[in-house]
């Protein structure tokens, strides 16, 4: 197994500055595309003309079909302030592509992602403010831990060992393509996570490259739990072996809903920074966005977090714009970052 004291080999920018102050991440993906209001033939673009079956909504073939909306959408971000942007490869396995049939472009959708992703982060950065990207690891249609047959319980459409074979293939365009950490996202499914994280591993010891973990759940609705049953709690237990930089929560919450959580892995990772980006709030289908706060709304919230010393990194998930990074960005400014703890004692965030 990877050397878990082994310098990274990427990404230690990152690590730095996050010892210094709160890092601001970008918004959502998804959210910024559905402005544009792409149809079916913009999806498709000339390459794809006469595919065979409907591929509007598949966001990751963008890379390929409308870099220059991804170009758009990162360069807002980053203009907007964010420190870090992430991939446009939340649903670019091959198991997620399969739906389209399209799991055969994998490698080249995560590398030109992590590409586009790579040139705007260089363009905007500077010696007083690096920036930085993610490499995005989304959840998959198909789940480990959870019947697709209401009738069978113990059914399964997907096993642990193609889970991480598909995240090991992805994982190899990202750190190809340039990324400087990796993000294991929006798990609802603690064993489709752990599949992420044991195809890192995996990676590590082949490539002898080593990147920042990070890794982010999602606590469905007011049970406190992510839909595969566990706490934050017990999910920080299943997780806590591959050392992340940094454990949080994202999605499916908007900040107010998502504060108790986000207090409670504070007080379980005493160790270990946290990410927070939620949604703008609730659905709203007469938004703009598809949900309810506005800019100012979300950053209030978020910069209520920081007050309170329970975060180190922030952003948005669905729902959140160019606008709302930008608030987020100027309501946490001069807040102090979370402080590490270990053993009981504050230890020197310089050498975390």
């Amino acid at each position: 197994m990877t050397d878990r004291n082994k310098p990274y080999t990427r990404g230690q920018g990152l690590v730095d500055l996050l010892a210094q102050r709160i890092v601001l991440f970008d918004g959502a993906m998804g959210t910024m595309i559905q402005r544009f209001k792409l149809s079916e033939a913009q999806y498709r673009g000339t390459r794809f003309k006469d595919f065979h079956r409907d591929i509007k909504g598949n966001n990751e073939l963008l890379s390929l079909t409308r870099p220059d909306i991804i170009e758009d959408v990162h360069e807002g971000y980053l203009a907007a302030g964010a420190d870090m942007i992430e991939t446009n490869t939340f649903g670019a396995t091959s198991i997620a592509q399969d739906d389209y049939d399209m799991a055969d472009l994998v490698h080249e959708m995560n590398l030109t992602s992590a590409r586009l992703a790579r040139v705007a982060a260089d363009h905007y950065s500077t010696p007083d403010k690096p920036r930085f990207v993610c490499g995005a690891l989304g959840p998959t249609p198909k789940t480990a831990s959870i019947s697709p047959d209401v009738n069978d319980p113990s059914a399964r459409n997907v096993t642990f060992e193609q889970l991480s074979q598909a995240y090991l293939a992805q994982i190899e365009a990202l750190v190809e393509g340039g990324v400087d950490a990796l993000l294991v996202e929006t798990i609802f499914d603690t064993l489709n996570a752990k599949a992420a994280l044991f195809a890192i591993d995996t990676f590590f010891e082949q490539s002898d490259e080593r990147l920042p973990i990070i890794i982010s759940g999602t606590v469905t609705d007011a049970s406190g739990r992510i839909l595969s049953g566990q706490t934050v709690t017990a999910f920080w237990a299943s997780v806590r072996h591959i050392q992340p930089l940094a454990v949080g929560l994202n999605c499916a919450l908007g900040a107010a809903l998502m504060r108790p959580y986000i207090q409670e892995l504070a007080k379980a990772a005493p160790d270990t920074y946290i990410i927070c980006y939620p949604n703008a709030g609730l659905p709203n289908p007469m938004s703009e966005t598809g949900f309810d706060e506005t800019p100012e709304v979300t950053s209030r919230l978020i910069h209520e977090f920081a007050a309170e010393g329970l975060v180190n990194i922030v952003g948005g998930c669905c729902g959140t714009t160019h606008e709302h990074i930008a608030a987020i960005g100027q309501a946490v400014s001069g807040q102090a970052p979370r402080a590490l703890r270990a053993n009981g004692f504050y230890r020197d965030t310089a050498d975390a």
